[in-house]
């Protein structure tokens, strides 16, 4: 089987949901190969967000997979206000970066929902795989159009269509007649309860959090406060990539909050190892409770006690160390974690869902796609 996977993230060394899954397809099934489409540089909004531009990206090949694992980056050279074609031409391009690849045909693995011209120029079987429900984010409302628009077509029209979240399940059966399947997150649960060394940047006392930084999900004056009520104590510490303006960036720096940026996904594991407590200072908004999220997994693996917000996944965890408080009482419940009083390995007695299992259900949908 060929398969194209048009991702919402780039594959970096921050491993995400479509990492873990294709990494294991490819690796039980010798005869897949894969081209994995990255977001596409917009070198343009780069410079007015005065950050520096990112190239497109030709073909590469990935190591590890005995070539069978492809990257690709397409390039959006103008805006969609200016340019209304300018997902078809992404699109043409990634057909193009198909043909080089010597993909005469193959299947559609779609993340990103403006990914629709692709299935539509190409008429290939399609699984449509929600992970976000977009329509619900905070954008301008001609951006919400026009994802919502490419979504409903994809959910008419894709050959699967699979959720990692009860909630999206609900939300999306409206647009859908045929099924919808239900494939939650994971974590590779034995590298998670491997003990590693602790970090060297890791503060004496810390309460980390491990996720991208964005304001979609990020409650940026509740990290703040976090940080002010652990100020005599401990640090908070953010892990992850970090997709907030410069501003926001200065904001928390200043308040104390000690920003780590990405780390390899190997290497995070020793910052939740090593967390006095694990925490969830996210907003409550009809976007996080669309998600099922991968640190809810992550997090239950290594034991630690945790405190979160009430958003979805840990509202509902049946786990004696997860604490979920309004934001109002969050700062307080994370000072009296830190320091905790027990360590890793203490705690990792949980079961955790692993992403073999998932990765096998995908396989089961993948292989309906590419038989109808």
């Amino acid at each position: 089987m060929n398969l194209v996977v048009v991702s919402l993230e780039a594959w970096d060394d921050v491993w995400r949901r479509n990492q873990h899954l294709v990494s294991r397809l490819l690796h039980t099934d010798p005869a897949l190969r894969v081209l994995f489409v990255e977001p596409a540089a917009d070198p343009l909004h780069d410079v007015v967000s005065r950050r520096l531009p990112r190239r497109g990206q030709r073909l590469t090949e990935e190591s590890g997979f005995d070539g069978r694992l492809l990257r690709f980056r397409p390039v959006k050279l103008l805006p969609r206000s200016i340019d209304a074609r300018a997902d078809e031409r992404l699109a043409r391009s990634v057909l193009e970066a198909t043909r080089r690849a010597g993909f005469s045909e193959a299947v559609l693995w779609l993340n990103d929902p403006s990914a629709a011209p692709l299935a539509r120029l190409t008429g290939w079987p399609t699984l449509y795989d929600v992970t976000d429900d977009w329509v619900a984010a905070d954008r301008p409302s001609a951006e919400i159009d026009r994802i919502r628009a490419d979504e409903n077509w994809l959910l008419r029209h894709a050959r699967e269509v699979v959720v990692c979240s009860p909630e999206l399940m609900r939300r999306k059966s409206g647009a859908r007649r045929g099924a919808i399947h239900l494939i939650p997150n994971a974590v590779d649960v034995a590298a998670y309860r491997a003990k590693k060394p602790r970090p060297r940047d890791l503060p004496a006392a810390a309460a980390v959090y491990v996720g991208t930084l964005h304001t979609d999900r990020l409650d940026l004056d509740l990290c703040v406060r976090t940080a002010a009520a652990l100020s005599l104590r401990a640090s908070l510490v953010l892990v992850g990539p970090n997709a907030l303006t410069s501003a926001a960036t200065t904001r928390l720096s200043a308040a104390g909050v000690v920003l780590l940026g990405p780390r390899p996904h190997e290497d995070v594991i020793a910052y939740l190892q090593h967390a006095d407590a694990l925490v969830v200072p996210h907003v409550v908004s009809p976007f996080t409770d669309s998600l099922d999220p991968i640190k809810l997994y992550e997090y239950a693996a290594v034991g630690r006690p945790v405190v979160s917000t009430p958003v979805a996944g840990f509202r509902d965890a049946d786990d004696p160390r997860v604490r979920v408080v309004a934001a109002s009482g969050f700062p307080a419940a994370v000072a009296e974690l830190v320091p905790a009083a027990t360590s890793f390995p203490d705690g990792t007695d949980v079961a955790v869902a692993g992403w073999d299992d998932r990765a096998a259900a995908m396989r089961g949908v993948l292989t309906r796609v590419h038989a109808s």
